[in-house]
């Protein structure tokens, strides 16, 4: 079943914890299908988490988080890496979830937009409603894990303590092997 945007209209924190598990569809220009499993994500709260790219405002970059749930907002990081975040919650109230990892060789932001064949061509389309790319719930059950947020030093120590990056428990020995949990 493909995840509409009921389901990206929540709260940044409640969307990345129900994302994990979840399958991301992207389809190539020359038609190809490729798909992953989401194994690890973050959340990024508003102006208010000093984590999140709109921390200082609205910007030319910054414009897309503030922009109706289910956009994609993709950037580049480290000048080499595009990473893929999805906006939620009410528009005009910057909040994302960053796709963190997804199964098997993809088990880093970067790593998983090359599996994909995700770029900044993806940038502002809609997770609910454009061919490109979209997110599948196939039942999969997982169990979820908490932790801190990676790659965040520049924050506030409060948001570098918070517990908002979600992992799914079933792929912690090995991204290759694991059960489902029914």
């Amino acid at each position: 079943m493909k995840l509409d945007y009921e389901f990206f209209h929540r709260d940044a924190v409640d969307v990345a914890k129900d994302l994990v598990g979840k399958i991301v569809v992207c389809k190539n220009s020359a038609g190809e299908i490729k798909k992953l499993r989401i194994t690890e994500t973050e959340a990024y709260c508003g102006e208010e988490d000093t984590a999140c790219h709109a921390h200082k405002g609205r910007t030319k970059r910054t414009e897309v988080l503030y922009m109706k749930a289910g956009t994609v907002y993709v950037y580049l990081c480290y000048g080499m890496h595009w990473l893929l975040n999805i906006v939620t919650g009410e528009e005009n109230q910057p909040q994302a979830v960053l796709i963190r990892a997804c199964e098997g060789n993809a088990n880093g932001p970067g790593k998983l937009t090359k599996a994909l064949g995700i770029n900044k061509e993806f940038n502002r389309l809609s997770i609910c409603t454009d061919d490109a790319v979209h997110i599948e719930d196939d039942g999969y059950k997982c169990r979820i894990s908490k932790d801190k947020r990676v790659g965040i030093a520049y924050a506030s120590i409060k948001d570098q303590n918070r517990l908002w990056r979600f992992i799914d428990k079933n792929t912690l020995k090995s991204c290759n092997k694991r059960e489902a949990v029914k």
